[in-house]
């Protein structure tokens, strides 16, 4: 399987590790595959039943058909050694957690099979990761590359946008972990981020790569759980069910439009965001109309210009085919407080901010499926208090962390300066 850009009329293919390393495509679009392979169903669902490696490995070596199966299979096994589960509501309702993983966010997905891979693919010293993060992408990104051989992580995030539990997941590692904490906001970041992906002389002289979902081995892995709920769900349900996904740069919601075209059953995708609503709103206007982001209490979901909405269009072609399988939703801060008050005292069970949203839009259209809960609960401490007046239990993990030492760079939104930071390395 090769690759080519979402901008590339004449389909320009690249292999697998070039279009890995360089992350972003030369004319500045995503990667995607030169084809949408279809997957067996019933393979899928018997494996899933064995366990999400198994799955994993199957659906890997479908996309990535040139990649040695024994390497496939070490890399699953190496980066899927956690849990997914499902936590149902009700008999029409329930919520895929994803996030079992060392960093308890459903980022660990992409991120641990990408440093996995990555090491694979990288015969030399002297790449560069480098990534923008409104909140777990960073703490994943950490975590799945955290002392991979040749490689140094390089981590813009927002100065105080931020959980102070993701920003300690983000700066204690050291090692070969960079964090960068930025004057500005996740844009800003994320701008920054692109500038060095274009910068033709930066690239003559270092290697880098991204680990945000603009890079296709952190985005193609994320596809693989839509497949395991698929084949878990129908145990119990017939047809195909309603999917809702919290979505911030849509990076998550557009994997599973690619299992959707691989052949996994879906009725429809709802994309549920917080007041950074420009998708929701293009799918009722018409009119994409990207904006400078605001802060919210779903912090990971505040992107305003999401980069994966080339991916978006890539995979339907047009608004109209967009909005036959598509709906948007979105809520405000009061209503995600609301939501996660509400989830304790009628379920009780804690939901973090980002799920809460997927929560009100599963009730708004009265899905027969699931949402995907995106992190845990102990992660937003601050919110889940000020929703319901006490803090979430902490996990050991997450605690050992709070309390070691923060070390990070303070950085001006400059692109000059970020230029010279990573030249330094």
């Amino acid at each position: 399987m090769k690759f080519y850009s979402t901008r590339d009329t004449s389909k320009k293919l690249f292999p697998l590790d070039q279009a890995a390393f360089l992350g972003l495509a030369p004319d500045g679009g995503l990667f995607v595959p030169e084809r949408i392979p279809k997957v067996d169903l019933e393979r899928v669902k018997e494996l899933a039943g064995r366990s999400y490696a198994d799955m994993a490995g199957y659906l890997a070596g479908v996309i990535f058909d040139d990649v040695p199966a024994d390497v496939i299979d070490e890399v699953v096994r190496k980066a899927y050694d956690f849990d997914i589960r499902f936590h149902k509501f009700d008999s029409r309702k329930s919520a895929l957690e994803l996030f079992h993983g060392p960093t308890f966010a459903f980022k660990d997905f992409g991120a641990r099979f990408m440093g996995q891979m990555t090491g694979k693919l990288n015969t030399t010293d002297g790449l560069t990761i480098l990534t923008a993060t409104s909140g777990d992408t960073g703490s994943a990104v950490a975590g799945g590359f955290y002392n991979v051989p040749g490689v140094d992580v390089v981590i813009l995030y927002p100065d105080g946008k931020v959980s102070p539990l993701q920003e300690a997941q983000m700066t204690t590692l050291g090692g070969n972990i960079h964090p960068l904490r930025v004057r500005g906001n996740f844009d800003d970041c994320q701008r920054l981020v692109k500038t060095m992906f274009s910068d033709t002389d930066l690239r003559g002289r270092k290697r880098i790569t991204s680990a945000n979902s603009i890079n296709l081995l952190r985005w193609i892995p994320q596809s693989f759980y839509y497949f395991w709920a698929y084949a878990i769900w129908s145990q119990t349900h017939c047809g195909a069910p309603d999917v809702v996904v919290p979505s911030g740069n849509y990076g998550n919601i557009t994997a599973g439009m690619l299992a959707a075209r691989m052949g996994m059953p879906v009725r429809r995708f709802v994309a549920a965001s917080n007041a950074n609503d420009v998708v929701p709103e293009f799918l009722i206007t018409g009119d994409y109309l990207p904006r400078a982001s605001v802060r919210t209490v779903a912090n990971a979901m505040d992107v305003g210009a999401p980069s994966n909405y080339e991916r978006m269009m890539w995979l339907y072609g047009s608004i109209g085919a967009l909005r036959r399988e598509v709906v948007g939703f979105s809520a405000s801060d009061q209503e995600i407080l609301a939501a996660i008050r509400e989830i304790e005292d009628k379920y009780g069970y804690i939901s973090d901010p980002h799920s809460a949203i997927g929560y009100l839009a599963a009730k708004h259209y009265d899905i027969d499926g699931y949402w995907l809960s995106t992190a845990s609960p102990a992660k937003f401490g601050e919110v889940i208090e000020a929703a319901t007046g006490h803090w979430p239990e902490i996990p050991t993990a997450l605690r050992l962390r709070m309390d070691s030492e923060r070390v990070y760079k303070m950085m001006d939104a400059s692109a000059d300066d970020l230029k010279e930071y990573l030249l330094s390395l």
